[in-house]
């Protein structure tokens, strides 16, 4: 079976909006009150990120629970990883996710300035200069055979596209406005020449769009 590149539970306002554009330490979306986006995951009984019991089942928990399902590797842009740009001033900061980041795999984080690999728990961060195509190939081969996930942000995910490099697509589009900020598209519609694609809307108020290649 082949190994699939996967956008997995990747979060959008009604006008495409994935985030903003003034990203700090403060504001890891670059958005007021980004919960608008992905309040749905973490509602869930699911989400990675859940330290107490409880949360909803259904439709948003079945994507929150297939988050891990056959995941061998993800790929990230660097933004997702933090907020600084240019040289790595210092090698301190080591992602958003504490000591115990949610991913459990390689992760492979796309930057044109390298750095050292390093483990946190069960995550080995490592950070790769090069295209799309040569960055999946090393994700792939880390993967094992297993699927990899692309994590985004906008920008990464935009690369792959247009590399023609994602096999399957799930976006969660919430019932807000932003008006700017990183686009992932003016429309699904513009995936279609090279996607099948299936709406479905939940009673959490987001509606998942899921594309896989033609």
């Amino acid at each position: 079976m082949d190994q699939l590149l996967k956008v997995m539970n990747f979060n959008v306002s009604s006008d495409g909006i994935g985030a903003g554009e003034h990203q700090s330490l403060e504001s890891p979306f670059g958005l007021d009150h980004p919960e608008r986006l992905f309040a749905w995951a973490g509602a869930t009984a699911s989400w990675p990120m859940r330290t107490d019991p409880g949360g909803s089942r259904g439709l948003d928990d079945y994507f929150t629970r297939d988050f891990a399902q056959n995941i061998g590797a993800e790929i990230m842009g660097r933004n997702k990883f933090g907020p600084q740009r240019g040289p790595w001033q210092n090698h301190e900061w080591r992602g958003w996710w504490g000591e115990e980041p949610p991913f459990s795999t390689p992760v492979f984080v796309m930057t044109h300035y390298e750095r050292p690999s390093f483990t946190l728990s069960d995550t080995t961060f490592h950070f790769v200069d090069g295209d799309p195509a040569t960055v999946l190939e090393a994700a792939r081969e880390a993967a094992q055979g297993k699927d990899v996930r692309l994590g985004g942000g906008v920008t990464a995910i935009r690369q792959f596209l247009a590399a023609d490099l994602v096999d399957t697509m799930h976006v969660a589009v919430s019932p807000v406005k932003l008006g700017s900020g990183l686009r992932l598209w003016e429309s699904p519609d513009e995936l279609l020449d090279r996607f099948h694609l299936e709406v479905v809307p939940s009673p959490s108020g987001v509606t998942h769009h899921l594309f896989w290649r033609r």
